[in-house]
């Protein structure tokens, strides 16, 4: 199947087979949707697909406890919503009261890491960084939950992160922000390449396993609930995708398109 057959493409170069895959089964249709975090093109890709779309689940690459948080975001007139980016911007589309959050920090994503740590038995300088890691992402999931009981008892939107910052905002033209969006994954891509250690690439990749894995696991478990739309970093989507397959499967796309 097309993975943009219900989302028109060819009038908005920032809605792109390039960056979405789709996955079907007998109990509906699994719609991953790549995002540069706070990126405008990645915004409004996330938004038309999720409204077009229309998803029983709306699943999301954020920990589950910081759910109410980005629902709180969401919770405003303007459009997209000031605060949480792609994700605010997706729950404030969706028409559905099952939003998930499918990242870690979760007793699955833990066990995974544990059991791929023992079966490579990296250095010790690379498990201390992968402690490192876990316990601040663990940290930064308990602070969004927090800021969102203040929210909820006080009104008051707690701005937990600060937006990433891009070359082009939301008042560009669709094309430029495209270009951009492009430019800016292959930059990431290249500093992550260049400048890690070799420990802390090592980190990296366990840790990125470990998600994707139980990412593409919590996604099978919701697929009895209808059609599914995941936002999910660009870096994991072919991942997560081949994961939710049968072997010798792809997932469908219409790949990138010349612009």
């Amino acid at each position: 199947m097309d993975p943009t057959s219900a989302v028109d493409i060819d009038s908005d170069p920032r809605i792109t087979g390039e960056y979405m895959r789709q996955v079907s089964s007998k109990d509906g249709l699994l719609t991953l949707v790549g995002v540069v975090h706070d990126h405008p093109a990645s915004t409004y890709r996330v938004r038309q697909v999720v409204t077009e779309l229309n998803p029983e689940v709306l699943a999301l690459e954020l920990p589950p406890i910081s759910i109410p948080l980005f629902e709180q975001y969401a919770s405003t007139d303007r459009c997209p919503p000031v605060f949480g980016g792609e994700m605010s911007a997706a729950i404030q589309a969706a028409d559905t009261d099952t939003t998930v959050g499918i990242d870690r920090p979760t007793g699955g994503f833990f066990q995974r890491l544990a059991r791929n740590l023992l079966r490579e038995r990296p250095s010790l300088q690379t498990v201390r960084n992968v402690i490192s890691a876990s316990v601040r992402i663990t940290k930064h999931a308990i602070t969004c939950r927090a800021a969102a009981a203040i929210g909820a008892r006080t009104s008051i939107r707690l701005e937990v992160d600060s937006p990433f910052t891009h070359d082009i905002d939301w008042t560009d033209a669709p094309d430029d922000q495209a270009r951009d969006e492009r430019k800016q994954v292959r930059r990431s891509r290249s500093f992550m390449n260049a400048f890690q250690t070799a420990s802390r690439a090592q980190a990296s990749r366990l840790e990125d396993v470990a998600r994707e894995e139980e990412m593409a696991a919590r996604l099978l478990q919701l697929r009895e609930e209808g059609n599914i739309v995941a936002v999910v970093g660009i870096d994991h989507l072919d991942s997560i995708a081949e994961r939710l397959n049968p072997v010798g499967e792809a997932a469908s796309s219409d790949g990138a398109r010349d612009q």
